[in-house]
């Protein structure tokens, strides 16, 4: 690779191996330039900063030492990825960052064979390398490496401590990083602990514990050679020496740091001291979140997906419009806020969302009755139902798409003791940028099935209120609403909340030659489709279903006995949510209409704006204004 002087470096550098060619004095520029266009690309085509600015030196020394991608990088979670996608082949096409048809948001191995994982949701890097790792063992490809890269916020989901327990009872090689950005497991002492890892990561170090372990062995003071063991005895040697102990040693794997992970050649030579240790390890390293531009190190929340910025004077840039509707969000935190002040049992809970969920305003107006559990979405919906069952009336706030990781808990801890419960699902549907792996998409059709669940989602923001005093006054066990990421319809949304009966949907516009019935927010381009065909003489009866569970039997009744044309709506997948409800409604009750179901195909959504994906499913107005005609002329 020949390096012009008119360049950059990092204009060079297409893949690793060009990296790789590089004297390591060159590689602070690198870095340098890495996290310079980062900021240039991502102040123009909004995406997740922070993360990303943090490990920037950690990328580059990641790449510098291991032979990928034959050496396997696992990272938890995707934000921390963008420095990678860069030197990986994707320089080139990085300003297409989640936009219809560009590069994903995260690692996505259909992408690159650089990216390792799918990382969309966290805590899945060590149990996944650890696969990889026993794997590459089996198949005795004994020279290649494993990493799990994992950020610390992630250390609070189960997995990954099931991934930690299980790493010390495999035979593995797994290197686990925990890049800890000031949310401290341990803290850094300086020069001391620097001094610490040189000793623990150094040859004459592991010699020397090697030779202490196999002379107490000839002393049979030791006595069996099991790889725990000695792992368990070195850990013993250090904490002696060291007169520090902590929890990774506990799971018997070997520990070192903390160390500065912003210091690239330190870096370097710490992988290479400890890449071929035999058995599973894990290096801390410390890093700031939002490394090198100064306000997003000042302030790591609001910079973490800032949106376009001014990357000179920091200044973000945000368009307020006072006559645009609210956050669907926003009406949640808000509503929960005055129903909060009505009643003193009311307890809001989130794992690791309250600014992207809005649980922020319960946090600031009743601090010790609102509660961040972390990357812990099970936790969150048993910890809510040890709150239910003593009397209080949880809200748990959980993105749908990662309330899949909490399903066993809603069965078992939940629906089984019909507890009185607030369940609500934001970021329902097609989310847009985020793509397939934060797409909510199946949460009508999993909940759909459990017994003792009431399902709902409003068609506006007014009634998202109105749901959300429903639950709280008349649900009789636990109490289900899902609604979108973004904005609504509605400018005026403060209503006096009321009672929407449960299992009963409303007409919302009468109609002869067809039925649509729709659920949710999706509706609201039902009723734009409606209104276009209506100007070619197409009478169209419009049901918003609002319950999903229990279904209005009553209008369904209605619609089977007047129409043989029916067409059904749902912001998620076709297979097993609202259409496929009102499909075994009429064959259980002899009803023989045409029914077209409208969702989300049975295949996992790209990332791209929502009109654009509303368009690619057949969710927006023209689309359904279409399959009307279709169903009419056919």
């Amino acid at each position: 690779m020949a390096e012009s002087k008119d360049e950059h470096i990092l204009n060079v550098i297409n893949y690793p191996e060009d990296l790789r060619q590089l004297p390591q004095e060159k590689l602070g520029q690198v870095c340098a330039e890495l996290r310079q266009y980062i900021i240039d690309i991502l102040s123009e085509n909004p995406g997740h900063l922070g993360a990303s600015l943090g490990t920037v030196e950690l990328t580059v020394a990641l790449h510098y030492v291991f032979n990928t991608p034959y050496d396997r990088i696992v990272w938890d979670v995707g934000h921390q990825a963008y420095g990678h996608k860069i030197l990986t082949g994707r320089r080139e096409a990085f300003h297409t960052l989640r936009k219809f048809k560009g590069i994903s948001g995260f690692p996505n191995p259909e992408e690159s064979p650089y990216d390792a994982f799918i990382a969309g949701h966290a805590s899945n890097s060590i149990s996944a390398a650890m696969g990889m790792s026993v794997a590459s063992a089996l198949k005795e490809e004994n020279n290649r490496h494993v990493i799990a890269v994992i950020g610390d916020g992630a250390m609070t989901g189960g997995l990954a401590f099931e991934g930690l327990n299980n790493a010390s009872a495999n035979p593995n090689n797994l290197l686990i990083i925990l890049n800890d950005n000031d949310m401290a497991i341990d803290d850094c002492v300086g020069g001391l602990s620097q001094y610490l890892v040189d000793i623990t990561t150094s040859q004459t170090y592991n010699k020397m514990r090697y030779d202490v372990y196999r002379g107490l062995k000839k002393m049979k003071l030791i006595n069996n050679d099991r790889r725990g063991n000695i792992i368990r005895f070195n850990n013993s040697l250090k904490a002696l020496l060291t007169q520090q102990h902590n929890l990774f040693e506990g799971f018997s794997i070997r520990y070192f740091g903390p160390v500065d992970g912003h210091d690239v050649n330190y870096m370097i030579k710490l992988l290479n001291d400890i890449k071929d240790l035999q058995g599973p390890k894990l290096l801390h390293i410390k890093t700031t979140k939002g490394k090198g531009f100064k306000p997003a190190e000042e302030s790591a929340t609001e910079w973490h997906a800032p949106g376009k910025f001014n990357k000179e004077t920091g200044q973000r840039i945000i368009v307020h419009n006072l006559n645009e509707p609210q956050l669907y969000q926003d009406v949640f935190g808000h509503t929960l806020v005055e129903l909060a002040e009505q009643d003193e049992r009311i307890v809001g809970i989130t794992p690791a969302m309250p600014t992207g969920s809005s649980m922020i305003h319960m946090m600031k107006a009743f601090p010790k009755r609102a509660f961040d559990v972390g990357i812990a979405e099970g936790h969150s919906v048993t910890f809510s139902a040890g709150l239910a069952k003593e009397g209080m009336i949880p809200f748990c706030n959980v993105y749908s798409s990662f309330m899949q990781r909490a399903y066993d808990n809603l069965i078992h801890d939940v629906a089984l003791q019909k507890l009185h419960m607030v369940i609500c699902l934001d970021r329902a549907g097609l989310v847009g940028e985020d793509g397939a792996t934060h797409h909510g998409m199946f949460d009508l059709a999993y909940l759909r099935p459990i017994p003792n669940l009431i399902i709902s989602s409003p068609l506006n923001e007014l009634d998202l209120r109105n749901l959300m005093y429903t639950g709280y006054k008349e649900a009789p066990g636990t109490f289900v609403i899902r609604y979108p990421r973004g904005k609504g319809e509605m400018k005026d949304w403060r209503n006096e909340m009321k009672v929407l009966p449960i299992g009963k949907g409303q007409l919302l516009n009468e109609g002869d030659d067809i039925a649509v019935l729709s659920i949710g927010p999706i509706g609201n381009e039902a009723i734009k489709a409606i209104s276009e065909v209506a100007g070619e003489g197409i009478s169209v009866a419009h049901y918003d279903m609002i319950y999903l569970k229990p279904i209005d039997e009553e209008l369904l009744h209605e619609v089977g006995r007047k129409f043989n044309r029916v067409i059904t709506i749902e912001n998620g997948v076709v297979k097993g949510g609202l259409g496929s409800a009102v499909l075994e409604f009429m064959a259980d009750n002899g009803y023989t209409p045409r029914v077209k179901r409208i969702g989300i195909p049975d295949s996992f959504i790209e990332h791209g704006s929502i009109p654009e994906l509303y368009e690619l499913c057949g969710l927006n107005a023209g689309s359904i204004a279409e399959e009307i005609r279709k169903m009419m002329n056919d």
